[in-house]
């Protein structure tokens, strides 16, 4: 695995940290941004990524892996596939046919979950995830994120 040094000077070449001036979807100004969804065409540092989060992590504590729509999607199915801990799919929203869930995958009632998420600013995508993987009977054990912009999400 490359150093952590080497694997963000990656991320800015693959134009995931840009400098300059952006308005977040919060509404903040931020004199960067990081937009890690480039990381899923990158699987070398994809894979990197996902096992410095599983380090950090107490992984008998989860039964299932869940990532926060979208973004966090294939940082999710990375950390299961080197985990081997089965990942389960959020919806954004639910379709009107077939089974019409916003979870899919195998799990059970009572099971503990890892939730995954990019970057966590005001909380409010978390906060929404958290309440639909509870709906299904899921426990909600721990939260990884990778980038806490420190704006009140993590304490919300």
């Amino acid at each position: 695995m490359e150093s952590k040094k080497e694997f963000f000077l990656e991320c800015y070449k693959l134009g995931i940290i840009k400098f300059g001036r952006f308005t977040l979807k919060s509404g903040i100004e931020s004199p960067f941004y990081v937009d890690l969804r480039p990381l899923a065409s990158d699987p070398k540092i994809l894979k990197n990524l996902a096992n410095y989060l599983l380090e950090m992590l107490p992984l008998d504590n989860f039964d299932l892996i869940c990532g926060v729509p979208y973004a966090a999607l294939p940082m999710a199915t990375a950390m299961s596939l080197e985990s081997y801990i089965p990942l389960i799919i959020k919806r954004k929203e639910a379709k009107n046919y077939g089974t019409k869930k916003l979870i899919e995958g195998i799990y059970q009632k009572g099971q503990n979950c890892l939730l995954v998420e990019d970057v966590i600013t005001s909380g409010k995508s978390l906060i929404e995830t958290i309440a639909e993987v509870e709906q299904e009977d899921l426990k909600v054990a721990d939260i990884v994120v990778v980038l806490d912009r420190e704006q009140g999400g993590k304490e919300l």
